[in-house]
């Protein structure tokens, strides 16, 4: 089942039937708030909106570890990130797609792993894997993310943006800072430096959880504005919500399509992630 982390309103799609939705207890805490149960042809996909309806949560204090473990909950083994990031590549341009496939890591404060040896919570599922067994018996875990993303989401995405002459970009690294503030220029002109195309708070751990727990995860975000440096002008919030919502309807056809075209079954190797990787 395919679980969709983005804005809150992002399932008030027209096609798109509200079945339900679900407050999870975990044991890392609360979700950001309650899973939206939806079908769209046929098909169950579960909404969560990251920061809370509303925006009540800085990306600092984003319950990652619930949210993931959530879905985990309900079913859930992949997973779509729509976010908003700034651009570092002069290639890219405010409103344009970007599909990652690569990051760096700049974030300071943030649980990044559910498998915290003798200090590891108790799996609260009934799903009988490789994650419980880890989990009750206090493994330590190293997973590999040489290739983080999912290859077969990916795929669909670059199909869905290209048939819709949506402008975007296949190939970019996404640099994870902490935030709530804004990156310095300094900051950003030495992120291009070692390769980052895009900027933004939530892409970690938020992916590095998922793939913990076998899922398929991919990300698309929306360049709202250029980085700090880049810019000419002083940076607001202002203009990224104002670009979002500019691009609502493509991401709102996005989500459709990417629905509709999924597969059933991947061949990739996202699913064997922790073969070989507890101690």
């Amino acid at each position: 089942m395919l679980g969709i982390i983005g804005g809150s309103g992002l399932y008030q799609i027209d096609g798109i039937k509200i079945l339900d939705e679900i407050a999870i207890e975990t044991p890392f805490g609360e979700p950001s708030d309650k899973y939206i149960i939806t079908e769209y042809e046929g098909r169950k996909v579960v909404f969560l909106p990251r920061h809370g309806k509303g925006h009540k949560y800085p990306p600092h204090l984003i319950n990652f570890r619930a949210n993931i473990w959530g879905f985990r909950k309900l079913g859930v083994n992949k997973i779509l990130s729509i976010s908003a990031v700034g651009g570092i590549n002069p290639s890219l341009k405010p409103g344009d797609f970007v599909i990652s496939d690569q990051f760096i890591d700049f974030t300071k404060s943030r649980v990044q792993t559910f498998y915290e040896g003798v200090c590891s919570k108790n799996d609260d599922t009934e799903i009988k894997d490789e994650v419980s067994e880890f989990l009750k018996n206090k493994r330590v875990v190293h997973i590999d993310v040489t290739n983080p993303f999912c290859p077969e989401m990916r795929d669909v995405l670059i199909k869905v943006c290209d048939k819709n002459n949506f402008p975007f970009h296949q190939k970019c690294v996404y640099a994870a800072t902490e935030g709530p503030r804004l990156e310095t220029s300094a900051e950003i002109k030495f992120l291009g430096l070692i390769g980052a195309d895009i900027v933004g708070m939530t892409l970690v751990p938020e992916i590095v959880l998922a793939r913990e727990l076998k899922m398929h995860f991919a990300s698309i975000s929306v360049v709202t504005n250029l980085a700090a440096g880049i810019s000419q002008n002083r940076l607001t919030s202002d203009e990224v919500v104002e670009m979002m919502k500019e691009k609502n309807e493509q991401i709102k056809t996005v989500v459709l399509d990417f629905i509709e075209n999924l597969p059933e079954r991947f061949n990739c190797e996202c699913e064997n992630v922790l073969k070989g990787a507890a101690i």
